[in-house]
């Protein structure tokens, strides 16, 4: 017979009108066979499964309230915070205070409060209660936005039947198989160009050595450059001609509104936001500011697109260009005719926002363990010629024949996850390490805690793309099975431009493990610091040598 947690009423009195016999487990908590969960409207409590014992393990199941915690006052925590300048470093605060309080605690600042944790059990658990329409914390500094300027939200920011159905009409441009085939050749072909102009720029700068040149830079400027492009590409269906000598200060502006708008999203997530708009507070001008230049930016692009295809469609070629043409996500969206243009401009214009700083910061990091990672370096290379002979030339075939380049992404977003949580609102309530968390409460699985943590990976320092073969559902005493690698989310609301970013990340490290040998100088130290995306304190220099 299931078990069915029942609230009761301050006097202890059970609210169950199923079952009149209750077993009282503590003050205000009794368990009821077969009933329902009184005074909260959802279908009950399941049992967390699989996972350690937790906290008061034994002595029945605790109430929410005695989960570990920071501090009581959301205001006092916010004060701290930004005292101690916390924001810059909210990673690495986490991975201390799981240290000290255990795999879940709760969290208070300013008008937000989360219930935080760390083990795949654990996280599983939490997805196990999405629901139909999983919700994720809404960055209300960016709604808020939209809402001022009267913009459509794309689906990042919306949420239920209206979020599903936009979503699944997505899904098949940017998540489905047919779909990356369709993209893939265009985000393989700015990889080719990065690569061929990073080799002339090697000849021509760098010295000569016995096997060819080497030339030391800091990438960062032009992995930027190279995200971007790729993303208006694959968007759009042209080029924006970042590679040139002298790339577009419109582009330059854009990167540097991205990076500026993601700098001042942290502290104003924690502030209302409206009042600070109807203050005009600087922090919020500057963050309102920098979204009106991406606005802008992607509004040129799409207006230009939109004309490009019109006239296309005009000559009766249709949005899709000449027969077997693919013109970008936009003009698969408007031949489709199932968004309307403006909620197309909304997501396009949330997928290029989105599709730079996510990407190219990644690639430094990964660039950086494979030049301090000789011996993995040259396992990946050696698995990439080998399925590049195979494939003939073909990039969608030498992907699949170099699995090591996935686990090279998984296991560089291990280490160094883009976004530091992935939030969700059960819908009904669930036991987490034998605490009990009510439905609607936000609970945040923390990934660099995740990532770093020894009770889930072995030697978890070390990098090691290999972990991620058929090693991987074995690992570590966390269980939760796939639940190691969430650095683009889960399920239904996983990142919207996931396809995107895995093939283009991939499609480049495997065009430099084809070019060059990296290095860098043992002295070379990497510090992280968190601005919304995690992302290096100072860019890492990488030695690039020809092959």
């Amino acid at each position: 017979m299931a078990v069915i947690v029942t609230i009761c009423i301050e006097l202890g009195m059970c609210v169950s009108v199923r079952q009149a016999a209750c077993v009282r487990i503590q003050r205000g908590m009794c368990v009821c066979p077969a009933g329902t969960v009184a005074g909260i409207g959802v279908e009950g409590v399941t049992p967390a499964r699989g996972g350690p014992a937790g906290r008061g393990g034994g002595r029945g199941l605790r109430r929410f309230e005695e989960i570990p915690h920071t501090g009581s006052s959301g205001w006092l925590n916010l004060v701290k915070f930004w005292r101690e300048d916390r924001f810059k470093l909210l990673h690495k605060h986490m991975e201390r205070t799981f240290n000290t309080l255990g795999p879940i605690y709760r969290e208070r600042l300013g008008t937000q409060s989360t219930v935080n944790i760390l083990l795949p059990s654990d996280i599983s658990e939490l997805f196990r209660s999405e629901g139909l329409h999983p919700r994720r914390m809404t960055l209300q500094p960016w709604a808020t936005h939209r809402e001022t300027r009267q913009h459509s939200k794309g689906v990042f920011l919306k949420n239920g039947a209206e979020w599903r159905a936009d979503r699944l009409l997505l899904n098949r441009e940017v998540m489905m198989a047919p779909a990356v085939r369709r993209f893939l050749p265009l985000l393989d072909e700015v990889a080719r160009d990065f690569c061929r102009l990073l080799a002339t720029r090697v000849e021509k700068e760098g010295g000569k050595e016995e096997r060819g040149h080497s030339l030391t830079i800091d990438p960062s400027p032009d992995l930027f450059r190279f995200a971007l492009e790729a993303s208006c590409h694959v968007l759009y269906g042209e080029r924006i001609g970042l590679f040139s000598t002298s790339p577009s200060q419109e582009s330059q502006k854009f990167i540097f509104a991205v990076e500026r708008m993601l700098a001042t999203t942290p502290p104003l997530l924690y502030l209302p936001p409206r009042l600070l708009w109807r203050l005009g507070a600087p922090l919020w001008t500057q963050h309102a500011t920098a979204w009106d230049i991406i606005f802008s930016h992607a509004e040129k692009r799409i207006q230009r697109g939109v004309q490009r295809l019109r006239s296309t469609q005009a000559a009766g070629g249709g949005s899709g260009g000449a027969e077997g043409e693919f013109t970008g996500i936009l003009g698969q969206l408007m031949d489709k005719g199932q968004l309307s243009l403006e909620l197309i401009r909304a997501n396009i214009t949330e997928l290029m926002a989105g599709g730079v700083d996510t990407t190219a910061v990644p690639l430094q990091f990964a660039l950086y363990e494979l030049g301090r990672n000789p011996a993995v370096q040259e396992q990946v290379r050696g698995q990439v010629k080998a399925a590049w002979a195979r494939a003939g030339g073909d990039a969608h075939k030498a992907l699949q024949g170099a699995p090591l380049l996935k686990g090279l992404v998984k296991e560089t977003l291990r280490l160094y996850p883009v976004g530091i949580t992935v939030q969700r609102y059960p819908v009904r309530d669930i036991i987490i390490q034998n605490y009990h968390i009510p439905a609607g409460t936000c609970v945040q699985a923390c990934l660099y805690p995740l990532g770093r943590s020894r009770d889930v990976f072995q030697d978890p320092e070390r990098f090691d793309p290999g972990r991620w073969g058929t090693q991987e559902s074995g690992e570590g005493a966390g269980g939760g099975g796939g639940f190691r690698s969430l650095a683009f989310g889960f399920g239904a609301r996983q990142c919207v431009g996931r396809r995107i970013a895995e093939n283009e990340m991939q499609l480049l490290l495997m065009h430099i493990m084809l070019s060059f040998r990296l290095s860098v100088s043992s002295s070379e130290e990497l510090s992280t610091k968190y601005t919304l995306i995690l992302q290096p304190e100072t860019p890492p220099r990488i030695t690039f040598s020809t092959l």
